[in-house]
């Protein structure tokens, strides 16, 4: 028979996965440990939150289930992961990516180089609704252009995504910006004016910390040496404007309100159908021939959508930069998600956050504690279900009624779980986002968190605003009654 857990049972499997993953990260394996050990000791804890739901009543096959809703829910984020890995793969042979780079080489300077990505990506985001697109395309290419002039890839990964985001978070065509009003009870564009209280703020915070940042870097690039790597993407490929055709096509399709996976497979067929019309010579090389047949290109875009590619250069950057993992290169990604799914599918199951969650709710007293303890609520729910949807969803049902009764609008509620359940995702590397994020750039999730100063300014930011909103009120009552009494 089942039985309502206690908070110490419930919180038994978060402690083990802790303690494995300190010792996993911190003990053995550091930055490497997203190879496959985390992986490991995500399906570990699963099980042992499984064994102690068995204790409290639950059966094997109620947590099968769990674990199978959990997973199912990552479908369409699997599938993403999937195409832009083949995206990825046929923009870097048809040109699209070398003639980002080559183009941006020549009109970033490191000086200017941070803020601008960010700004880039938040036009971008803004335009499209999507975080995901945004830095499978023109964030890649930043990216690329960052360590050609010798920035560091972790502080360009940490300005994409958080101009990716500070676009996602307010762009009424994002699913989180429609989906969180809606756990809320208010309307898409009260809830949008809402967060730019402490949306905007957060991004100037972030956008000045990027320019200090900028002017204050020493880097290894400047005119002399990248120059040659001008020379040399000219030599390799046929580099043209109207390659940026590709990419307009994405961000096109999404601003119709294409869904993202039809959008992506069309940049990537789009890429695949440029890549002989415009890098013809560049697969004669590849193939090692004078003349190349149509299995020949077959094989060569095949490739490139799958497998691992390179394109051999002299110059090491550009060699690390000329190179594409494919569908192949996701796998690893997808691995994470689907461990992490896991074990919050399994949490999920046996109650055990439903319980942490409850806990949480008796601990805010007041109104600013109630603001601060469903943005914990969503934070944790990040770090456990490793789902932004979830850490919206849940605390957002969690915490309705509690904003009704203390009389607080719903867009203080919406706007809570968009400050810290959509932009903290991305700070976590097994939740999906932060996987997918750090799948897509190349750059692990503990390397560009100190520089994603945008997605944890978010929530401090939208405490400050509670308690400086909350004083102001209370300073206008005492007014108000003054006045009357005066009156």
């Amino acid at each position: 028979m089942k039985k309502r857990p206690s908070l110490f049972i419930a919180l038994l499997p978060i402690m083990f996965l802790i303690l494995m993953l300190s010792i996993n990260v911190i003990g053995v394996y550091g930055d490497d440990a997203l190879s496959g050990s985390n992986q490991f000791i995500l399906l570990l804890s699963g099980a042992f939150a499984a064994v102690v739901g068995v204790t409290q009543g639950f059966t094997f096959k109620q947590i099968l289930e769990g674990i199978e809703k959990s997973v199912k829910s990552t479908t369409g984020a699997i599938l993403i992961l999937l195409l832009i890995g083949s995206l990825s793969g046929t923009w870097m042979i048809s040109g699209v990516v070398p003639a980002m780079i080559y183009y941006g080489l020549q009109v970033l300077s490191p000086e200017i180089f941070l803020p601008a990505a960010a700004i880039i990506c938040a036009l971008v985001s803004l335009a499209t609704g999507s975080s995901w697109s945004t830095t499978a395309t023109v964030g890649i290419a930043l990216v690329g252009i960052g360590k050609a002039i010798g920035m560091s890839e972790a502080m360009v990964a940490g300005a994409v995504i958080s101009g990716a985001y500070f676009g996602d978070k307010i762009s009424p065509l994002s699913d989180t910006t429609n989906l969180a009003p809606a756990m809320a009870g208010t309307d898409l564009f009260t809830h949008i004016r809402y967060m730019l209280y402490t949306t905007v703020p957060s991004f100037l915070v972030a956008l000045i910390v990027f320019i200090i940042l900028s002017l204050n870097l020493e880097t290894s690039g400047n005119v002399n040496n990248i120059q040659p790597v001008l020379t040399e993407l000219e030599g390799m490929f046929n580099l043209t404007p109207w390659l940026f055709l590709v990419p307009l096509l994405v961000v096109g399709l999404i601003v119709a309100k294409i869904p993202a996976l039809p959008a992506i497979l069309a940049g990537t067929l789009a890429g695949a159908l440029f890549a002989p019309i415009f890098q013809h010579d560049l697969l004669l090389s590849i193939a090692g021939t004078d003349q190349l047949s149509w299995l020949q290109t077959y094989k060569i875009i095949m490739d490139s959508l799958t497998v691992s590619m390179s394109y051999p250069s002299e110059n090491p950057v550009l060699s690390d930069l000329l190179s594409s993992g494919g569908m192949y290169g996701m796998l690893g990604t997808v691995w994470l998600i689907i461990a992490a799914m896991v074990f919050g599918g399994v949490m999920e199951a046996c109650g055990f956050l439903a319980v942490i969650s409850s806990a949480l709710l008796k601990l805010a007293k007041g109104t600013a504690s109630l603001i601060a303890t469903t943005a914990g609520t969503c934070v944790f729910i990040n770090v456990t279900a490793s789902d932004q949807y979830l850490a919206i969803v849940v605390p957002g049902r969690m915490y309705a009624d509690a904003y009704r009764k203390r009389g607080l609008a719903p867009e203080n509620l919406s706007r809570t779980l968009e400050d810290s359940g959509t932009v903290t995702s991305v700070l976590v590397p097994w939740n999906t986002c932060g996987a997918y994020q750090s799948g897509v750039l190349g750059v692990s999730t503990f390397a560009y968190l100190p520089y994603a100063v945008f997605n944890y300014l978010s929530p401090l930011m939208t405490l400050v605003f509670a308690i400086f909103d909350i004083k102001i009120r209370r300073l206008l009552g005492k007014l108000k009654e003054t006045s009357n009494t005066l009156a």
